[in-house]
């Protein structure tokens, strides 16, 4: 199980950030790159193994890698970080065209998370309605796709006030430009958690180990 630890506000260095932009600018950024992932891409095929559970295992990799993007406000809303987080993602209904949230449990072992996701997947892939599978833990991370659109650009918000302030990630279809392969990919993130150089490192990182792939596969 996932421990929540507080930050102690004399020593937070990002502590006047933080307060900064939860009370006084409640900002949400979103950004937008390219990631290449022809290496990457061609290894899972030859391995014959699935793209978005690969994907996912990059992505909560990275995600765990980075304190900013696993802090949050516990219910008597004292910030602090969860010490590893576990993905929440989006399953399709091809039938009646909904989606479905459902999540798996997280480890740094490609082969274990893989094989974790695949069977949720089968598991809990067809149960209808927001949430298909119940219990999830605190400590999650939303992560969609969007594999119908090679999109350019993803804004992300809300008409109210949230205690939400983990990132919100989405990456879309791949698509071929000249000899390369690129997959369009978002992250949405609360100023308050996390400023630019973390999100900038945070996209930098997926980017590596995206071309790292034979040291995880």
């Amino acid at each position: 199980m996932a421990e929540f630890h507080v930050f102690d506000p004399k020593t937070w260095e990002r502590a006047e950030h933080f307060r900064y932009y939860m009370d006084f600018i409640k900002t949400r950024y979103n950004l937008n790159v390219n990631i290449d992932i022809t290496g990457f891409l061609t290894a899972l095929k030859e391995q014959k193994l699935k793209f978005f559970p690969s994907m996912l295992y990059v992505v909560m990799r990275t995600v765990n890698d980075t304190k900013e993007f696993r802090t949050c406000l516990n219910p008597e809303g004292q910030p602090g970080y969860w010490d590893y987080c576990i993905p929440s993602y989006t399953v399709f209904h091809p039938d009646d065209k909904t989606f479905s949230d459902i999540w798996s449990e997280y480890s740094p072992d490609f082969s274990t998370f893989y094989q974790q996701v695949v069977s949720d997947i089968t598991t809990y892939g067809n149960n209808k309605g927001v949430k298909g599978r119940a219990g999830r833990p605190d400590n999650f991370t939303p992560v969609s796709s969007l594999p119908w659109l090679s999109f350019s650009g993803h804004g992300c918000d809300t008409f109210s006030d949230s205690r939400m302030i983990l990132p919100i990630i989405l990456f879309g279809k791949y698509f071929k430009q000249g000899k390369r392969i690129l997959l369009p990919f978002s992250i949405s993130v609360n100023h308050a958690a996390a400023d630019g150089y973390h999100s900038a490192k945070f996209l930098n990182d997926i980017q590596k180990l995206c071309d790292e792939y034979d040291t995880f596969l």
